[in-house]
């Protein structure tokens, strides 16, 4: 079977009138017409294995670009990483375009090596380690223009033949803003494992929660348990007066009030710091720089809700 080539495809399941114009010059229509994509997927198997000693599989999402998911998936598995050494974290950067995790860890210089066992992640700290396409570019200032189908066969690829070691307790997944290709590709390869999840992430303006109600309907549909949404940037904390400012308006009551009318947990708020934007662009841990900073006791209350999400024996689907 063509790996390239979706496992269902929208149109055969129209009416006939509405499959002819949905199906109109795919260049998938023969092999779809001959049966071959209603087979299973022998990827899968292979995923199930590659992936059953991950204990938890966290999908960082947001309906909307610029809401911070790369800043938070790097605080995330950094406290996660650095409250327990014995505590293995790795983290996988699905945003094929716009692969910013390299430089926010600040292992943008390193290469991935392959094995017999499997391209080995790049390592920020012995228990923290990185997997992403930025890796695999000859220069980081090179454009992706791949359609989706290779975007998929890339996500299947990371997914199977990534060596993460023995054992991994958790797997951060860092997605590009929306509801498409990367986001359909993984609900669709993480159903044949257990244990997967995801945090949505927001911060408070209208014009944000609109796009995020949207990722929280697509979760709902695609059957993708919702650990909870965390509102980044809710407050500006000026680090000499620690006067608080709000910068982006919560006109509509933020993500708190949508959280309530959605019926998803609401982890927690993140406040601005521009010190953690400094740390991102030069790859510097900012847990160790600036310990006693507000956005690292906020970061931490969320993981410790996280942590009791995922205690429960099924993770809330809405």
């Amino acid at each position: 079977m063509d790996p390239n080539v979706p496992n269902h495809c929208p149109g055969t399941n129209s009416s006939s009138a509405g499959q002819v114009s949905a199906c109109q010059g795919c260049p998938n229509q023969k092999i779809c017409a001959s049966g071959l994509t209603q087979a299973p997927d022998p990827a899968l198997e292979v995923l199930k294995h590659r992936l059953s000693s991950v204990k938890h599989k966290i999908l960082i999402l947001s309906g909307k670009g610029g809401v911070g998911k790369s800043t938070f998936t790097s605080l995330l598995a950094r406290v996660l990483a650095c409250e327990n050494e014995q505590q293995n974290v790795g983290v996988l950067d699905v945003d094929i375009c716009g692969p910013s995790l390299p430089i926010v860890f600040g292992v943008q210089d390193e290469k991935v090596h392959q094995s017999g066992s499997g391209w080995s992640p790049v390592f920020v700290e012995e228990n923290l380690s990185v997997m992403s396409v930025g890796f695999l570019l000859d220069d980081r200032d090179d454009a992706v223009i791949w359609r989706g189908p290779k975007k998929n066969a890339m996500i299947k690829q990371f997914l199977t033949e990534v060596d993460w070691g023995e054992t991994l307790d958790y797997l951060i997944v860092d997605t590009p803003p929306g509801t498409s290709d990367e986001h359909l590709s993984l609900a669709q390869f993480l159903k044949s494992t257990e244990n997967f999840s995801a945090i949505v992430v927001t911060t408070p303006q209208e014009v944000a929660l609109l796009d995020v109600r949207k990722e929280l309907d697509f979760a709902k549909k695609v059957g993708l348990p919702i650990l909870g949404v965390v509102e980044n940037m809710s407050v500006f904390v000026c680090p000499k007066c620690k006067v608080t400012s709000e910068i982006f308006p919560k006109n509509t009551g933020g993500a708190a009030q949508m959280s309530l009318e959605m019926n998803v947990p609401f982890l927690g708020s993140v406040p601005l710091d521009p010190s953690l934007g400094k740390c991102c662009d030069e790859g510097i841990n900012f847990l160790q720089r600036y310990s006693k900073s507000p956005t690292i006791m906020a970061i931490k209350h969320i993981v410790e809700n996280v942590k009791r999400s995922l205690k429960q024996v099924e993770p809330m689907v809405f």
